[in-house]
């Protein structure tokens, strides 16, 4: 694959202080890429440089080859920026809004019906097409801004807390739409604070944090270096001890300091370090040695946990 946005050694400063330090990473084209980070973490100052709206310090941002700082026109004309704020233009019907920036890309006026009747289609505002924009709902304004931004056919959309602040069945809407723009071909670079969304969307994730980029890599990527080991529960029917001589015996198993106090006297818990091949083996192990397992569950690693192994709660 190739890389539509490298980003380059890029530090911004506000004074003497650094929103940004040194970050580099690279997202290819296609992904939906995941810019993650506790608040204060540089995100928006990152996406602000890449969409040309803010210089940088030191370093540099290309988009599909082109230079943030010496290119900015070819840039602009790559991306769809969509910021964390919804821009209400007052007395502007839904079908006008889009056409307003149609005409603003200089898109002919014969080509824009079209091309707005289907931007409404697309984020399913169809049925809404003549109310007044700040009549609409918060999750409706979110997604009429996304058409927004693809009204120029842009290959790379920039969106900055696209589902912040909206209720679960928007934020579900807002999924599903950015998976299907993934589907014809869109790269999309977003940040956000929902974990959940990262992990349910995302081909590849980057977490920031005072700046600097704490890890990068695919979801499963960062679940396997950042939490290598995994915590089993295992419930028997009444041959504890013999499962403990078994799984003592087994590579990769440790148990946590907590283990004899989980209440249950026929459970255990343990911390395993392998695959999913070797976790089947261990449970192959208990059943060929006589050990009737009635339980044997394996707690999620999530991206929550993920994050928080990550970070240090550092601030810029």
């Amino acid at each position: 694959m190739t890389a539509i946005i490298e980003i380059d050694n890029l530090t911004k400063r506000y004074g003497g202080r650094p929103a940004v330090r040194e970050l580099s990473l690279e997202v290819q084209s296609g992904d939906i890429f995941g810019f993650v980070g506790p608040n204060g973490a540089g995100k928006t100052s990152t996406i602000r440089v890449m969409t040309t709206l803010l210089h940088p310090t030191a370093g540099d941002i290309r988009v599909g080859g082109h230079s943030v700082i010496k290119e900015a026109r070819e840039v602009r004309s790559q991306i769809g920026y969509m910021p964390d704020f919804f821009g209400v233009y007052n007395d502007m019907m839904t079908w006008e809004y889009l056409d307003f920036f149609g005409a603003c890309y200089e898109i002919p006026q014969n080509e824009r019906k079209g091309l707005v009747e289907d931007l409404l289609e697309l984020v399913d505002l169809t049925h809404r097409r003549n109310d007044p924009v700040e009549k609409l709902s918060r999750g409706m304004k979110q997604r009429l801004s996304l058409a927004r931004t693809l009204v120029h056919d842009p290959q790379v959309l920039i969106l900055d807390e696209p589902a912040s602040g909206l209720d679960p069945r928007a934020r579900a809407e807002i999924r599903a739409l950015l998976l299907e723009l993934a589907r014809i071909g869109k790269t999309i670079f977003f940040s956000t604070h929902i974990l959940a969304d990262v992990a349910e969307i995302c081909t590849r994730v980057g977490i920031l944090e005072a700046g600097e980029l704490a890890a990068f890599g695919t979801p499963e990527e960062l679940q396997q270096q950042l939490m290598p080991t995994r915590r089993v529960q295992i419930t028997v029917l009444k041959k504890l001890k013999q499962a403990m001589s078994i799984l003592n015996k087994l590579p990769g198993v440790t148990f946590p300091e907590n283990e004899e106090e989980n209440g249950n006297p026929n459970k255990v818990e343990l911390d395993f370090y392998g695959t999913d091949e070797d976790l089947s083996a261990l449970l192959a192990k208990l059943v060929d040695g006589g050990v009737p397992v009635l339980h044997f569950t394996e707690e999620g690693r999530d991206m929550e946990s993920v994050f928080l192994r990550a970070t240090k709660g550092l601030v810029t």
